[in-house]
């Protein structure tokens, strides 16, 4: 088989904790920097397949394994909403304090409102995208995008938004290549950019 953009299935979540702890730091590997390397999936990557898998897209390696993702959410405010509602309930158990290298991650996760910006609020949708670094620069990742906003626009969402590490600037120059520009937020750790569909 050859290497596909296809929908994320159940049977993809593995692969989606891996990519997302192998692209956690910046771009970078970052395995071993928190307790479970796990942990990075469970606030980024997985409430997204989970909550919200109709907005699910991996590129398939052709033996069947995702090797990359594109996820997210059409509507940043119901998503909020159900992150607190379903998601903090459903890993109470596993994502609990003692490990002081989780301190920050875990404080995030309690806050899903972090996500509800006041200067991102025409952008109603938003979006996290990895691919693992032996597939990067292969328009693997034009690919990914072109599907999930195709998906977004199909539902009628009108404009899109991301955030970033600053200091990756590989991904910066291709969000601005797909036509993203950006979105001033004041006070923020990230860099902020915005498309409209």
């Amino acid at each position: 088989m050859r290497p596909a953009i296809r929908a994320y299935r159940s049977s993809d979540l593995d692969d989606v904790y891996e990519i997302c702890v192998r692209t956690g730091d910046a771009g970078g590997d970052a395995r071993g920097q928190y307790s479970s390397d796990r942990l990075l999936g469970d606030i980024w990557a997985a409430p997204y397949v989970t909550l919200e898998p109709e907005h699910a897209y991996v590129l398939d390696d052709g033996t069947g394994h995702a090797a990359g993702y594109v996820i997210g959410t059409a509507d940043t405010e119901r998503f909020v909403r159900r992150y607190r509602a379903e998601w903090i309930p459903a890993t109470v158990d596993r994502l609990i304090d003692g490990d002081p290298r989780d301190e920050v991650m875990l404080d995030l996760h309690r806050r899903p409102e972090r996500m509800l910006i006041p200067e991102l609020a025409a952008y109603p949708a938003h979006l996290h995208i990895d691919l693992l670094p032996e597939w990067q620069g292969r328009g693997q990742g034009r690919a990914l995008m072109t599907a999930f906003l195709d998906g977004l626009r199909a539902v009628g969402v009108p404009r899109v938004h991301l955030g970033m590490a600053p200091e990756n600037h590989g991904a910066y120059a291709f969000y601005r290549r797909l036509g993203f520009r950006d979105i001033a937020v004041p006070e923020a750790g990230a860099l902020w950019l915005g498309l409209s569909l």
